[in-house]
């Protein structure tokens, strides 16, 4: 049987998208692609896709000595530029290690990128093009869901929230890039509604902007309230009691968090950047300035008919990443890494295995 193996490390650092959006793909292919490949992960095999999720130097290593009986595939879930606001780190020391993530993608024989826009960027830094290809996250609907009022209710309650108060969900590392600061701006131009933020410092002191946050987040404004980093299994609570997501990040590539919003039928507000037009277009309401998202909020908290749309809205994008839809990609791409990485191999092997020269050849099946 073919396999694919599953190289990750993501769960290692708690409250990072990149481990959520790493566990539904591999949950993904093995509910559902397991009668047509053997499915592993994180072990030191040589033959069939290995499939690195995570830029771990070990990982690097295990391509380098894998040799060539394996086609090497690998998640693109952050470039250099989207580090920028992140993590801060020494000059020389982040010059390495920009400097290593790109070798490590130009290493693989293939790239899996979450947001097409992207697959230009990675061009520019010297990747074949024919090598990047362009599958969305998924999120699954058995996770993420609408819930009913009374369940709402009882949610704001144990956050010591009114059930009438409008309430403003940020989700995400407390980051620079994040608009961590944007968002508490915001809050205090809006002291009528209650603003939750969902996350925490996942990368500790070096994290950008560090003391600056820390201080902000020890002492809010009375209408903010930061809940730290939350098990995911407790998110599709927070996405019901809100009545918006609200994502001022200046740079991302696909956050988890809009996906697990958008099944839950929460409206999504988010900044206007370029990286969100190829997959998002119709799905969200966007803004550019705080001005502009305080008018925003003011509209969805008074205006139903106007709410109705952007929670509309959210649906389509939900009904659009759609797990069939996810799947059929995935499918196609892992048959054509077999077909044109590892087919000559398969075909030598199955002329060893029936020992007829090829006159009686092994049929793989074709997915469909």
């Amino acid at each position: 049987m073919k396999r694919i193996n599953m190289m990750s490390s993501a769960d290692r650092v708690e409250g990072q998208g990149v481990g959520s959006a790493t566990k539904e793909q591999v949950n993904l292919v093995m509910e559902s692609l397991d009668h047509d490949y053997e499915i592993t992960k994180n072990q030191l095999v040589f033959e069939g896709i290995n499939h690195y999720h995570t830029i771990d130097f070990r990982h690097f290593l295990h391509m380098v000595f894998s040799g060539k009986k394996n086609a090497k595939v690998g998640s693109v879930h952050f470039l250099p530029e989207t580090i920028e606001g992140s993590i801060k780190l020494p000059f020389g020391i982040r010059h390495i290690f920009y400097r290593y993530i790109i070798r490590f993608y130009k290493t693989m024989d293939y790239l899996v990128t979450v947001n097409p826009y992207f697959m230009e960027r990675l061009v520019a830094q010297g990747i074949n093009r024919e090598k990047v290809h362009y599958i969305p996250n998924y999120v699954s609907k058995d996770e993420f869901y609408p819930m009913k009022r009374k369940g709402i209710n009882q949610i704001k309650a144990s956050y010591g929230i009114d059930t009438d108060q409008f309430v403003v969900l940020g989700v995400g590392q407390i980051q620079t890039r994040k608009g961590v600061l944007d968002f508490i701006e915001i809050a205090k131009d809006n002291p009528e509604m209650t603003f939750v933020w969902a996350g925490g410092f996942s990368f500790g002191k070096i994290t950008d902007g560090y003391d600056a946050l820390k201080k902000v987040t020890k002492n809010p404004p009375s209408n903010v309230k930061f809940i730290g980093i939350v098990n995911r299994s407790k998110m599709n609570s927070l996405y019901n009691m809100a009545d918006v997501l609200f994502m001022p990040s200046y740079n991302e590539l696909f956050p988890m968090s809009i996906l697990e919003a958008m099944n839950c039928k929460t409206p999504l507000l988010l900044r206007d950047i370029p990286i969100y037009e190829g997959i998002l277009n119709g799905y969200y309401i966007k803004a550019d300035d705080n001005e502009a998202f305080s008018n925003e909020l003011r509209a969805l908290s008074n205006d139903e008919i106007y709410y109705r749309t952007a929670s509309h809205m959210s649906k389509k994008g939900s009904d659009f990443y759609s797990k069939e839809h996810v799947l059929v990609m995935w499918e196609a791409f892992y048959q054509k890494v077999y077909e044109e990485k590892l087919g000559s191999m398969t075909a030598k092997d199955s002329k060893s295995i029936n020992g007829h020269n090829g006159k009686k050849h092994f049929k793989e099946k074709v997915v469909s």
